[in-house]
């Protein structure tokens, strides 16, 4: 069995953005040369997620304001986290609502999607380096 591992990085500009990790997937599938296995990609910080969704504008601007309102940015007293000297309590729950991880099956050497699935990071406390995991097992 084969095994592959790489991290990617991303320092967003904003505080909260979704952005398509689907290419770096599959160049990472390619150069792992696995044919029939899994691929698991996780958000290695607790303010980001990695989920898989249609890329479609409108729908990312409603992730948006429907985390927004589940779970506010401001105001920041509102969360205990915050009282730590941090702000972004929120960023913490949706993370939690949107997930840390996906897996996908690869089928000769293909992800194995449904139709218009993609792999996103999710960013929820941007404007620093944070890193996702891509690890590829198989044959």
């Amino acid at each position: 069995m084969k095994s592959y591992r790489k991290e990617l990085w991303f320092e967003t500009p904003s505080r909260i953005a979704f952005i398509n990790i689907t290419p770096q997937v599959q160049a990472c599938l390619r150069e792992s040369g696995v044919r029939e296995g899994l691929v698991l990609v996780n958000a290695m910080h607790i303010t980001a997620s990695v989920f898989i969704n249609d890329d479609e504008s409108g729908l990312h601007r409603d992730f948006e304001s429907w985390l927004e309102n589940l779970a506010p940015h401001e105001p920041i007293s509102r969360y205990l986290h915050n009282r730590t000297g941090e702000d972004n309590g929120d960023a913490h729950l949706k993370r939690q609502v949107m997930g840390r991880e996906v897996v996908v099956a690869i089928t000769d050497g293909k992800l194995d999607f449904g139709p218009w699935e993609q792999i996103f990071y999710g960013e929820f406390d941007g404007r620093r380096r944070k890193r996702v995991l891509v690890k590829i097992i198989g044959e």
